[in-house]
């Protein structure tokens, strides 16, 4: 009888040192504790826990996926490799957003470099990839692309390998950052919009999980399983059904803390335009209502 899945101890104690994740992990970490001495020295209290945060969390989960067992087989296995990626794009970006690195930046930097932050936070990629509609459409392709052989070439090429370890976290985090940055004023019209297309996204990111979990042969055509590998080794379609199954779970249930920080966000603005319209006057309500219907904004 196959065994299909890796012992709990091999998952648990297997280390694989990862240059490029450590070189984005030492770099992460110095900037961010300039970033606290800065807004210290400007006079701002900044929370340890934030910092304990930033460091456990976000740092802490980046690390243990990259040296851990997923980065460790993630050549070898697709469901090491598809894991991974889920994880760097939706888990680690959340965490990171815990220690609340662009409110540490706009504290720590001088008054240059935060019209540049604001910016860079206001510019049009930005708005892009912020947007409530990128992110789900970035999902579905990016997930197709384990429906196709290109996957087999992206985890077996050095060179993309790297290129994943440091752009994948990167575009989940500027996908994430707006959601969780308050700077931004919004109707509860367009953050209901928000919440609707959060919910496509559950749907969205489950369809190539799903492709994976149930075609009967090998999508990405790759290479056999080698004859020194270890018993527990999946075989090549046992190995593409986990990597839907891990694909799916960890898709549907990112999505979870997003849709009910929405819901939050939600009623708080919904009662702050209440108390906006509870106080105005019986004429201004009429003037605002007969503004509303000639198009008037």
């Amino acid at each position: 009888m196959e065994i299909a899945t890796p012992p709990v101890a091999t998952i648990l104690l297997t280390f694989r040192l990862d240059p490029v994740a450590l070189v984005v992990i030492v770099a992460a970490a110095a900037l961010y504790a300039i970033g606290v001495v800065h807004a210290r020295r400007n006079g701002d209290a900044w929370s340890s826990w934030r910092t304990l945060a930033f460091a456990a969390l976000g740092l802490g989960s980046y690390a243990l996926i990259s040296f851990g067992f997923l980065g460790a087989y993630s050549h070898d296995l697709r469901f090491a490799f598809t894991t991974r990626i889920a994880l760097l794009l939706f888990v680690v970006p959340a965490l990171v957003a815990v220690g609340r690195p662009v409110h540490l930046a706009r504290l720590a930097l001088d008054e240059t470099g935060r019209a540049r932050l604001e910016n860079f936070l206001s510019s049009r990629l930005m708005r892009v990839l912020g947007s409530a509609i990128f992110s789900p459409l970035f999902a579905l392709a990016a997930f197709s692309l384990f429906l196709t052989p290109i996957a087999f070439a992206l985890r077996e090429n050095a060179i993309s390998e790297a290129l994943i370890t440091v752009l994948v976290p990167l575009v989940g985090l500027l996908m994430i950052l707006p959601v969780f940055d308050g700077s931004r004023a919004h109707t509860s019209f367009y953050i209901t919009v928000e919440f609707m297309l959060a919910f496509v996204e559950l749907i969205l990111d489950a369809i190539p999980a799903i492709v994976l979990r149930i075609t009967g042969h090998v999508l990405d055509h790759g290479h056999a399983v080698a004859a020194l590998a270890p018993g527990w080794f999946p075989s090549q379609l046992r190995d593409q059904q986990l990597s839907g199954d891990l694909l799916w779970f960890i898709a549907e249930v990112a999505d979870i803390p997003v849709l009910i920080f929405l819901f939050v966000r939600w009623t708080r603005t919904d009662r702050r335009e209440a108390a906006v319209i509870d106080e105005l006057s019986d004429d201004e309500m009429a003037a605002l209502t007969a503004a509303h219907l000639r198009g008037e904004r």
